[in-house]
């Protein structure tokens, strides 16, 4: 009875935006981007405004339903659908308006970073974020948001100046900084702590200039790839704000400018982003590629909005993947020896290992600021299975396993929750830390005291009289 009460009042506010089991949208509107997680909700709620999502939500809650909520499908954990829960489908608000002058950019909850890109970038303007444009902003922004402007610009969730939030109880408010009133708590754990706490509708989004960015690759076999990546450790530290660079262990491509001999094989890859004046790159990677010649380079000048969908193509919709993750004090020359052996051992030719240094502009943010932890992280080093068949599904997770688990002397502590997949990480106050764990438990218990919001790496809410009687 109650399923059909639901099934009544969202069908009423939906029409037939409301997906059920046989709906002839339902089969493609469930996927989502890793093709591991085969899930069935009870319904997909296609929703076009943050009323759409009110009437959603205090519906499901009213009949003792589950919800989960999508905006762009792309974690790897598959936390956007879970069998016989309510979906709340975000992927029809997609809307970007940009204020050029304000260097402010109004996203809805279900952009994808494509959508954010393809407003900002004719007024010659980004909001630093990931590195796949396919990528949904609402899970990457909650959870940080890595991207080739985060060492010169800081985090995605860095410049969230505001966000629309849609409560478990239905409520719309607005998280801002500002005078009491303004839920400036809520703000603080929207920034890294996840999507705990609410259907975040719209984010207001501080924008950085940018302009066509310098990117060169060069490709290294393995075995001059320990002198490469010593080199690389002895500059990342040093590189300048306007350039980013990144390691990648994979198997070379048939691209033609990777030579033949090594097309196919496991290889070592460093690029570069400059977003400085032209010309001031070759000096600054001169220290760079001062160490091992590498077998070839690729050099060109792309605007910013191609350099961010350089990694589209290597992560397509629907395949199979399996990430796990750690941070590491140093590249020392023992998680060099290491990282060599996991390359080599890779089950998979479209798996890869990544890595880059981080600090700069991360390190440079308060921690108080916002819920993010580890901002003093050196590096983060990631081994991303990626398969196909799923007959090979033990084989690659148990490789992504062991490549970060035989590297553990070496952690620097804490993870990244938007790599988090394996069970075996799921303790939640371990990522955030003790103190930070406690005030975001808080948080949730003064706006999803009941834990709504409980299909992600949850946080536990805190219920206490000081806790629960925030201002609305």
């Amino acid at each position: 009875m109650g399923k059909n009460i639901f099934f009544a009042k969202v069908r009423a506010q939906l029409g037939d935006r409301l997906l059920l089991a046989d709906s002839s949208e339902y089969e493609s509107s469930r996927g989502v981007w890793n093709g591991m997680h085969d899930r069935r909700p009870l319904a997909v709620c296609r929703c076009l405004t943050a009323a759409d999502v009110s009437v959603v939500l205090q519906s499901a809650v009213a009949e003792g339903l589950p919800v989960t909520v999508r905006g762009g499908g792309h974690n790897v954990a598959g936390l956007a659908v879970a069998d016989g829960a309510v979906m709340i489908d975000l992927s029809l608000m997609r809307e970007v308006v940009v204020d050029p002058a304000a260097r402010l950019a109004s996203a809805q909850g279900g952009c994808l970073l494509r959508d954010l890109d393809a407003a900002t970038a004719p007024h010659g303007l980004a909001c630093p974020a990931g590195v796949v444009s396919h990528t949904g902003l609402g899970g990457l922004a909650l959870g940080g948001g890595y991207g080739w402007l985060a060492t010169k610009w800081g985090l995605t969730c860095d410049h969230i100046v505001a966000a629309e939030v849609v409560l478990a109880d239905g409520r719309v408010v607005e998280a801002a900084e500002g005078p009491p009133g303004q839920h400036e708590d809520l703000l603080w754990a929207l920034r890294g702590g996840g999507g705990n706490f609410g259907v975040v509708t719209r984010f207001t989004l501080r924008l950085r200039p940018v302009r066509d960015v310098g990117h060169w690759t060069s490709v290294y076999p393995l075995d001059a790839a320990g002198e490469a990546l010593a080199s690389y450790r002895a500059f990342a530290g040093g590189q300048p704000a306007d350039l980013h660079t990144v390691g990648t262990l994979k198997h070379a491509g048939e691209q033609e400018w990777i030579p033949a001999v090594l097309r196919g094989r496991p290889a070592l890859f460093l690029s570069a982003a400059w977003f400085g004046e032209q010309g001031g790159a070759p000096e600054a990677l001169a220290p760079l590629l001062a160490g091992a010649k590498p077998a070839a380079v690729l050099a060109r000048q792309i605007s910013y909005a191609q350099l961010q969908a350089l990694g589209d193509s290597s992560e397509p919709f629907g395949n199979r993947y399996f990430t796990k993750s750690c941070y590491l004090a140093e590249l020392s020359s023992g998680v060099i020896e290491t990282a060599l052996a996991s390359a080599r051992a890779i089950r998979s030719p479209r798996s890869s290992i990544d890595f880059e240094y981080l600090r700069g502009a991360i390190a440079d943010v308060p921690a108080e600021s916002s819920a993010f932890p580890c901002r003093d992280a050196p590096y983060i080093y990631t081994a991303s299975a990626q398969w196909t068949d799923p007959a090979d599904d033990g084989e690659n997770a148990e490789w992504s396993r062991h490549s970060i688990d035989s590297l553990r002397p070496h952690h620097y502590g804490g993870t990244y929750v938007n790599y988090v997949q394996d069970e075996a990480d799921g303790d939640v106050s371990g990522i955030y830390g003790t103190g930070r764990y406690r005030k975001l438990g808080i948080v949730k218990g003064r706006y999803d005291p009941k834990n709504v919001f409980c299909h992600n790496k949850n946080i536990q809410p805190v219920l206490n009289d000081a806790a629960t009687h925030g201002e609305d």
